[in-house]
């Protein structure tokens, strides 16, 4: 989870793990909620290892794990010190410093999940790592996707980003860019401009 949204933009929270999570809060005021459709969208495929791309404070992580107890975790962020308290959170998890745009820890997994990371990615980024989460996915995994999205009325248009940190795209353009990457999305959740996507890989 690596949101950096109107004032985190600058830093004061995205590295302070003990006030990120109430910046975000105070951000996003539908963020719990938010947390619970992208746990619930990962809960309907059986899972031995997971993926999440972004783990932040794990608070996706942790209700992910609650509703699949016996997954293996595999997590990376940007952030040390995020990476710092994840280690600590999940002490039997495999969490590494690691950027969405690099080559991800190698799989395969049965579900790999994102939280308000991706919308850091410009568009050609975010369809390139598409197509690299379905290669390192199990045929009939899933790819579970939560983020800001560019809402089609602008008042919708809620949450607060900082230009040129922040640049969510439209939410059917993802559904091509995960199409074409050789998944069957489909909107699982959303609310103004807060979106869950559960992106279905073929089986092999």
């Amino acid at each position: 989870m690596q949101v950096m949204i109107s004032s985190m933009a600058r830093g004061q929270f995205h590295l302070d793990p003990a006030t990120y999570l109430a910046a975000v809060r105070a951000e996003v005021p539908a963020y719990d909620e938010f947390q619970d459709a992208v746990a619930e969208a990962a809960a309907c495929v059986a899972v031995r290892r997971v993926l999440e791309l972004g783990i932040g404070t794990g608070e996706t992580a942790h209700r992910v794990l609650q509703r699949q107890p016996s997954a293996r975790l595999v997590a990376i962020d940007a952030s040390t010190e995020m990476v710092r308290l994840a280690s600590q959170a999940f002490p039997e998890a495999d969490v590494r410093v690691g950027r969405i745009q690099d080559p991800l820890p190698e799989g395969p997994y049965d579900l790999v999940v994102s939280a308000l990371a991706v919308h850091h990615l410009p568009s050609e980024e975010k369809a390139d790592l598409f197509s690299r989460v379905a290669e390192c996915l199990r045929g009939g995994g899933r790819f579970v996707l939560g983020d800001i999205v560019v809402p089609e009325r602008p008042e919708d248009a809620t949450t607060p980003i900082e230009p040129g940190v922040d640049l969510p795209d439209r939410l059917v353009d993802q559904l091509e860019w995960l199409t074409a990457a050789g998944f069957a999305p489909r909107v699982a959740w959303k609310k103004a401009d807060l979106a869950v996507i559960a992106a279905a890989r073929s089986p092999a």
